[in-house]
């Protein structure tokens, strides 16, 4: 089976390659902004929404795309006609959730005056030759730039993102991925936190795993601390809220808490490789940005990033995973067989130093009874042939390295 996989090398803003790149990002920013403003009119005035088609016709002759170039100027507009059609989707959706959402989703929006934008390759332009990148747009031939990739067949697009103090080249392209098993026998399950970043159960008797979540946790607060300071002498001095020594702090912070999150996934999905897991299932919290606002340890720490990367890899090993909401999970027990539903929720029974409780006096980590509790909710006869065997305290990790 063929999936896409995403590449990503680092370039520095203060390179020439990069004030390059910085100069036609500025460019993809200004015809991203002229064609928004046509969509967006259209919208207000007459309620009727421009597609991507019509739009090209709309600017094709416009300064902002001759500017910028057909190839890199379709690829701008096909991103914001993908935006407004997130957008559609996301009304549609919110009218008959509403309670999904903190409120009506809006317009996309303008892009900052002195911002960037994507800046986008399709295949016709970048090459791919005995394992290197090959730019053939013509402004890029100057700098004969290479790039070590792993794509192995041809290479789909390349992307040029900003990141403040430097720009992402991302390379998207096509590789093979073994097929899942659709029989799911030998499951892991995880339940994801704060303290303990990720805990990790299982249905073959292999004892649990908790990875803590220290070093993720040191680095979020280090770095809203010194981002309210910051903010703070910004305001004083000249009454602005970011700067490039704030930009800066985010990205490194960024960079930092990935690079975290790959170690604990790697390690995760070479364990379910080692012990022939078939399926591994992500317990996933709904209201981790909406009810947690605020809270400098949980609001920032990006958990959708941490998962993405387990899908991939897990993808890549031929590994089934399930994503599924973590309901009434922390509060059932596992000891005594409860279903993890409403009926039996009870967190009376979490008591100090992460224990919980069973019905029958038994102990067990709390953070494994709800893992196992996710497990159970998603394949209700993991364990068919009883609990005895199953793990109850974990294996406690401090800290991961690639």
């Amino acid at each position: 089976m063929k999936v896409q996989r995403c590449e990503q090398h680092n370039i520095k803003l203060d390179s020439e390659f990069g004030k390059f790149i910085d100069e036609y990002c500025f460019k993809s920013k200004n015809l991203y902004n002229y064609a928004n403003y046509i969509i967006r009119q259209e919208f207000i005035n007459n309620d009727r929404w421009i597609k991507y088609n019509e739009l090209f016709q709309l600017v094709k002759d416009s300064e902002p795309y001759k500017d910028i170039g057909s190839n890199t100027g379709q690829g701008t507009l096909r991103i914001l006609d993908k935006n407004w059609k997130s957008f559609f989707i996301a009304i549609k959706d919110w009218s008959k959730n509403p309670n999904k959402y903190l409120g009506r989703p809006k317009l996309p929006k303008y892009k900052a005056k002195d911002g960037r934008f994507v800046l986008s390759l399709d295949s016709n332009k970048v090459k791919l030759v005995d394992g290197w990148v090959h730019f053939a747009w013509k402004p890029f031939k100057k700098f004969n730039h290479q790039f070590r990739t792993n794509a192995k067949e041809r290479i789909i697009q390349c992307r040029f993102i900003p990141r403040g103090s430097h720009y992402v080249m991302e390379i998207v392209y096509e590789m093979e991925v073994p097929e899942c098993n659709e029989q799911s026998e030998r499951i892991a399950a995880i339940d994801i936190g704060v303290d303990n970043f990720i805990t990790m159960v299982n249905n073959i008797g292999e004892q649990p795993i908790v990875v803590k979540g220290g070093i993720i946790k040191s680095i979020n607060q280090y770095y809203n601390k010194q981002k309210a300071k910051l903010q703070s002498e910004l305001k004083t001095i000249n009454k602005k809220d970011w700067s490039k020594r704030l930009q800066k702090l985010t990205d490194k912070r960024y960079e930092m808490i990935k690079y975290q999150m790959h170690c604990i996934s790697k390690y995760v999905v070479d364990w379910c490789v080692l012990y022939n897991i078939d399926t591994l299932i992500v317990g996933h919290n709904d209201d981790w940005k909406q009810n947690n606002k605020g809270m400098q340890n949980f609001t920032y720490i990006p958990y959708e990033l941490f998962i993405q990367m387990l899908a991939y890899k897990c993808e890549n090993n031929g590994i089934r995973f399930i994503e599924h909401e973590e309901g009434y999970t922390s509060g059932t027990s596992f000891v005594d067989e409860e279903e993890p539903v409403k009926e039996n929720y009870d967190k009376s029974r979490r008591i100090h130093r992460g224990l919980f409780v069973g019905n029958n006096g038994v102990q067990i980590n709390a953070d494994v009874n709800g893992a196992y509790q996710i497990l159970k909710k998603v394949i209700p006869n993991a364990f068919a042939n009883g609990i005895e065997g199953a793990g109850l305290h974990p294996l406690t990790i401090k800290k991961l390295v690639a």
